[in-house]
């Protein structure tokens, strides 16, 4: 069996996911598309140099519809000869790219791909495919379907964090993006996004709120004690399903849950014959790769289940791995994992997440792979381990390590 070699990592900057977000005006595919030109410039790729192009992304419709990975080779300055898959595993679309490339070439079904993926939320709305998870009432009343910020409060609920302990994690991430911003740590990975005309349109993350401090977060009403409380009233089908809860607490907002962005990721993944043949030097093997189903009601524990998996599959315990990015896809989810394996917060995020720099779904993923890879660099770290909560109750992990 081959060793897959992590050989690029490359993302854009998150664009707000509004009408008024710098990259509203810039689809999917050409975002993507200049991902791919990055990558082949980067590493000086011609020809059939990927078996394949794994492209992730959430809401498959309209423009992000039909087989958009191809559509991006297609719209990028890549061979022609490469083809392209589309896959969807919603929040870990990215990340799932990425672990179904590596091992293709563990199984020697070719010798690299480019793999992420990209999600404009602000030109095609989040849950506009209308999935039937969510309105097929013979699924949702089986599954006893709730929107996800219901689960992060869930998790809150049965785990026992506070309003307080979000709004802390909250703070922090920002206050660490700014400082990785400041001191220039996503250069590496970072590409500039520009229009047809080759101008600037968006080189850091806009999302970014640094100034955001405890009081700031205090003023923020519950997002989703609403929906929960009064009408539709999804507390009480949560309260069916865990009925020892009595009543779910909601503590999350707008500060600490993710941003709704727009952005795209790509990482080069390649057999060693394939970085000899090309002059590339690898920065990282995948060491191993997991995915699981959970409960998924409270839907969002994914993380912790899919991070024992992985560490059984590789034969490793948790005090193997010296950085983590766990996908601050709400302030719970984070809390949950650090809770269940007793993890310290100073390895965990270091550099910000998506509370602060925004969550564009299908790019996720790649995304925080890239970043962990190039902390791993910055602080000299061996080991580490990327995962994500998924919808519909599932998780994945990766774990990297540098060679």
């Amino acid at each position: 069996m081959s060793e897959a070699y992590i050989y690029d990592a490359v993302r854009t900057p998150r664009g707000k996911g509004r009408k008024d977000g710098s990259l509203h005006e810039v689809t999917s595919v050409r975002l993507s598309a200049q991902i791919l030109n990055a990558l082949k410039s980067r590493n000086d790729l011609n020809g059939h140099a990927v078996e394949d192009v794994i492209w992730g992304n959430v809401t498959q419709v309209m423009e992000q519809g039909g087989c958009l990975a191809r559509t991006a080779v297609l719209a990028s300055d890549l061979d022609q000869s490469i083809p392209g898959l589309a896959i969807n595993r919603f929040c870990a679309s990215g990340m799932e790219a990425v672990n179904l490339a590596a091992n293709q070439i563990k199984g020697e079904a070719g010798d690299a791909y480019i793999a992420g993926g990209v999600e404009m939320m602000g030109r095609v709305a989040m849950g506009s495919d209308g999935a039937a998870i969510a309105v097929d009432p013979s699924v949702a009343m089986d599954t006893y379907f709730v929107p996800q910020g219901i689960s992060a409060d869930i998790i809150a609920t049965e785990y026992g964090f506070s309003r307080t302990d979000a709004d802390e994690l909250a703070v922090k991430s920002q206050q660490r993006a700014k400082a990785a911003w400041d001191d220039n740590r996503f250069a590496n990975s970072m590409i500039t996004v520009r229009d047809q005309n080759g101008l600037d349109i968006l080189a850091h993350d806009e999302y970014m709120r640094p100034q955001t401090d405890m009081q700031s977060l205090g003023g923020l009403n519950p997002a989703f004690q609403a929906m929960g409380e009064v009408m539709p009233g999804f507390d009480k089908v949560a309260l069916l399903k865990y009925p020892h809860l009595e009543k779910i607490n909601h503590i999350h907002h707008a500060g600490n849950s993710s941003g709704i962005v727009d952005g795209a990721a790509g990482v080069l993944i390649g057999s060693k014959a394939f970085g000899e043949k090309h002059g590339l030097k690898p920065r990282a093997r995948i060491r191993q790769t997991a995915k699981i189903g959970t409960d998924p009601t409270i839907m969002l524990t994914g993380p912790v289940p899919v991070t024992e998996k992985i560490l059984a599959d590789a034969g490793m315990s948790i005090k193997d791995i010296d950085l983590f990015e766990v996908n601050e896809a709400f302030a719970s989810v984070v809390l949950r994992f650090m809770q269940a394996f007793d993890v310290d917060d100073s390895v965990v995020n270091v550099n910000g997440g998506s509370i602060a720099m925004g969550h564009p779904l299908g790019a996720t993923g790649a995304i925080i792979i890239g970043t962990l890879l190039d902390e791993m660099e910055r602080a000299d770290k061996e080991v580490g381990l990327a995962t994500l909560c998924i919808a519909s109750g599932m998780g994945a992990a990766t774990i990297i390590e540098r060679v």
